[in-house]
């Protein structure tokens, strides 16, 4: 006679210290038997006195946890595998004082510059109980295949370039990471000294090469003539030459 299980385990992502319980239900023609086991890298042991149908646990580590169930004929099968992801290091006051199970970041991806062709890998993390899944989005748009903590994109084009944020969810709502802006293209901004910002506009890098646009404005109509921006552009042209650049110098 099959056993079938009503109930299955959920995944939660919680904070270390933070008590909860797995829960497990089947069904049978006997009386069942319940046995939990967990996973840690690759070790997969039975927890001893864990014979209930629920499971009382206090966040340490990471693990995988699974329940076994038997009837009187040892027939058995095993609830899904679920994981119980623990984070070590969480920020004063998260998870809320009166905090739920609904979404809440921890961790938010950070603003990159990549050169063409290189990988791209965002990363977000959040607490949840049942744990949140993930939806990456760009300029807006949903990412299809983007749905998990890590967005990775192995050889980045330009079009990549853009706005990302992911959205966190589970059956409590929804929250969402800061938004950042990625560049894809190599683009490279030196800065001059700040009396010169006025004359000295950018330079970028293709992706063929590196060029560099030096801009010096010398005269202006409500302001007296300036000498220094002709020096600076001769001073920063043979700097980029220096460094690899193909220099293109403009003067007003």
């Amino acid at each position: 006679t099959a056993i079938a299980i009503t109930e299955q385990p959920v995944s939660v992502s919680v904070p270390v210290g933070y008590s909860f319980t797995l829960r497990c239900r089947a069904q049978g023609c006997t009386s069942l038997q319940y046995q939990w086991f967990c996973q840690y890298q690759s070790d997969c042991r039975l927890i001893p006195g864990a014979t209930n149908q629920d499971l009382p646990i206090i966040a340490e580590q990471t693990q995988l946890y699974t329940c076994r169930v038997n009837d009187l004929h040892r027939n058995a099968v095993f609830s899904d595998w679920v994981k119980v992801e623990v984070h070590q290091c969480v920020a004063r006051g998260l998870p809320p004082r009166l905090w739920q199970g609904e979404p809440v970041i921890v961790l938010n991806p950070s603003k990159q510059q990549v050169e063409v062709g290189q990988p791209l890998q965002l990363q977000c993390a959040a607490m949840g109980v049942p744990a949140p899944s993930y939806q990456w989005y760009r300029n807006g748009n949903l990412l299809e295949q983007q749905k998990r903590k890590k967005l990775w994109i192995a050889h980045t084009k330009v079009s990549d370039s853009g706005t990302y944020l992911c959205c966190a969810s589970n059956s409590h709502g929804e929250h969402w990471t800061n938004a950042v802006d990625i560049h894809i293209g190599g683009g490279e901004v030196i800065l001059a000294p700040a009396e010169h910002l006025q004359f000295f506009r950018l330079v970028f890098v293709l992706a063929t090469g590196k060029i560099a646009l030096l801009v010096g404005n010398n005269r202006y109509q409500h302001h007296p003539n300036l000498m220094a921006p002709v020096r600076d552009v001769f001073e920063l042209s043979h700097l980029l030459e220096h460094l690899g650049f193909q220099v293109v110098s403009l003067l007003d």
